[in-house]
């Protein structure tokens, strides 16, 4: 009856004791694969931040080779109307005011891009030092979950079989009988 008892409660305990354990694995894996989700979410930001940088330089550079060629059309308007060719100058400013007007949209476009960079990157920035304070918490739970699962090692090896329980009763019970 003894022996049925304390191989019920050695039972209980190994179950609590594997329970415990699988319980601290299951969120040291389910923290490792945030930190995994958390870093790949930072390097899609990273790699849109530098597709943005890339499109505003380009835009910019549209913008200045643009400007490069309303200047030469404002130097032929003055010539045509210089020369006395109004329908000259009239084709030239109708390129030439059109060209200020994509010019314009071209600098609001590299401004709207400078913008969501700069929000990005303000954005990135925090995520980063968030990720820092996950790696930091996740690297504590990973070390608690080895320490936990180093004890229950010691623990387990601590239970004693059933064997080793039936041996100690029955030096126990010589024992008694010895004394009487």
């Amino acid at each position: 009856m003894a022996s049925g008892l304390i191989d019920r409660i050695a039972t209980w305990l190994r179950a609590e004791a594997h329970g415990a354990l699988e319980s601290v694995e299951e969120r040291a894996l389910l923290a490792k694969q945030h930190l995994r989700d958390a870093e790949l979410e930072l390097l899609q930001k990273r790699a849109r931040l530098d597709a943005l940088g890339a499109e505003e330089t380009r835009v910019r550079e549209a913008a200045r080779r643009l400007g490069g060629e309303l200047a030469r059309l404002d130097q032929d308007v003055a010539l045509a109307l210089g020369a006395g060719k109004g329908e000259l100058a009239r084709f030239a400013l109708r390129r030439l005011l059109g060209g200020r007007k994509e010019q314009t949209a071209f600098e609001a476009e590299a401004a709207q891009l400078a913008g969501a960079r700069e929000r990005l990157a303000a954005l990135l920035a925090e995520q980063e030092a968030e990720l820092a304070r996950l790696r930091t918490a996740t690297r504590g739970l990973l070390a608690r979950s080895e320490r936990i699962h180093g004890s229950d090692v010691a623990m387990a090896s601590a239970l004693v079989t059933d064997e080793e329980i039936e041996l100690e009763l029955l030096r126990r019970s010589s024992a008694r009988e010895d004394a009487r």
